[in-house]
């Protein structure tokens, strides 16, 4: 299911604001917010994804986020990682 998928690095913030400015401002990173989530532009054309993550979110009867951005559902790894999955459009 996932083996022909586009991959993205990301992570989670709890304070996408915030961390707009920690990377934008302190880090002097270019950085595109969409949708609430961050995209940091690195060099070599690589880009990496900060999504808000935390508990109260209006999840479906199957843990999928919709309605605020591209649907997303979290899930967790063997090791407990915490990973995520988007409906994004092409």
């Amino acid at each position: 299911m996932l083996t022909d998928s586009h991959a993205f690095s990301g992570f989670s913030s709890d304070d996408i604001p915030k961390a707009k400015e920690f990377y934008g401002g302190t880090l002097g990173l270019e950085v595109e917010e969409q949708d609430g989530m961050l995209t940091l532009k690195l060099g070599g054309g690589a880009n990496v994804i900060v999504y808000r993550y935390g508990e109260g979110f209006d999840q479906d009867e199957r843990g999928i986020m919709r309605g605020s951005g591209p649907p997303i559902a979290w899930f967790k790894d063997p090791a407990g990682n915490i990973l995520s999955v988007l409906q994004l459009d092409d």
